[in-house]
């Protein structure tokens, strides 16, 4: 009997799309005994809307073709059902797929489609929305509502706008309470983590698991602008964990106080500002598809 799987497609991810995605995804499943749909997205929160129709359809997958927006709005139709999620990676980050060791080159990427393993992982709620990823509160949030306003994405856009607001943003004071403690604190970014980094292999917090049933705050302070690039070689070689500017703390969740409202992410996705922020880990919440080579590399019970 055949397997059925949905493609929801973002022809408008940070990767840019190309007129023969469709074709590829097509010749894949018909080799691999698939029946496949492909849809393509109309608007923020048309994903979520296709994922929510496969459930009921109770199709055998649902693949994210974009980037860890798209991600993000097909984990909200999936989250808590059977279905289980794959990543075709075409955003500017692609941070959750980096986590769990997909392969970047969409050639590569379609064998998932025939060879894979099911993982159940967790998930987590910031202010009663899903986060799957990373999200952040301060200079992150900051940027993630300029770059998307930006035409041209990528890298090297990402990174000419980090350095150009750099010194204007400032760190904010906040009170946080987890672990049963209340704290004062004074960061430049307050990130929380279900996987280890934004995007590009920047980790953030490079001891995270999306099995661990817990989610990594990682508190950043403002650096010295001349210790900049020092800093960014402990995101990129994993390591950040060991930097002066940076605690690092895991609850399975949190409150966070601030005097006035600062600018915040959900998966690289900008949100309205606010001052008030709850998080709580929603433990193995959703399925997704590994690839087989990801899956036999796994260490311990905190393999991913």
């Amino acid at each position: 009997m055949s397997k059925s799987a949905l493609f929801i497609v973002n022809k408008f991810s940070g990767g840019g799309y190309r007129s023969d995605v469709e074709g590829r995804i097509i010749e894949k499943c018909r080799d691999s005994n698939i029946e496949c749909r492909i849809e393509f997205t109309q608007s923020r929160g048309h994903a979520t809307e296709l994922a929510r129709w496969a459930v009921e359809q109770k199709m055998d997958f649902t693949f994210a073709v974009g980037g860890d927006g798209t991600v993000n709005e097909v984990a909200q139709g999936l989250v808590g059902s059977n279905v289980a999620m794959g990543i075709l990676p075409k955003g500017s980050g692609n941070g959750l797929a980096r986590h769990l060791q997909m392969p970047m080159a969409f050639k590569k990427s379609l064998d998932i489609i025939s060879h894979h393993s099911h993982e159940m992982i967790d998930t987590m709620l910031i202010n009663r929305k899903l986060s799957v990823n990373v999200s952040g509160i301060g200079f992150d949030g900051h940027i993630a509502g300029m770059f998307a306003n930006k035409a041209k994405r990528g890298l090297i856009g990402y990174t000419r706008l980090v350095l150009n607001e750099f010194r204007r943003f400032e760190p904010f004071e906040a009170s946080i309470t987890m672990n049963g403690k209340t704290f004062q604190v004074k960061s430049f970014i307050i990130a929380m983590a279900n996987s280890s980094q934004f995007g590009n292999n920047a980790k953030v917090a490079p001891q995270a698991s999306v099995c661990d049933q817990l989610i990594d705050i990682c508190f950043i302070q403002k650096i010295p602008f001349a210790q900049a690039a020092g800093f960014a070689g402990k995101m990129f070689t994993g390591k950040l964990d060991r930097s002066r500017y940076v605690e690092i703390y895991k609850s399975q969740k949190l409150s966070i106080e601030l005097n006035e409202p600062v600018a915040f992410h959900i998966d690289g996705e900008a949100m309205e500002a606010t001052n008030v922020f709850e998080a709580v880990i929603k433990p193995v919440s959703l399925r997704v598809l590994l690839p087989i080579k990801s899956a036999s590399n796994r260490k311990g019970k905190s393999p991913i």
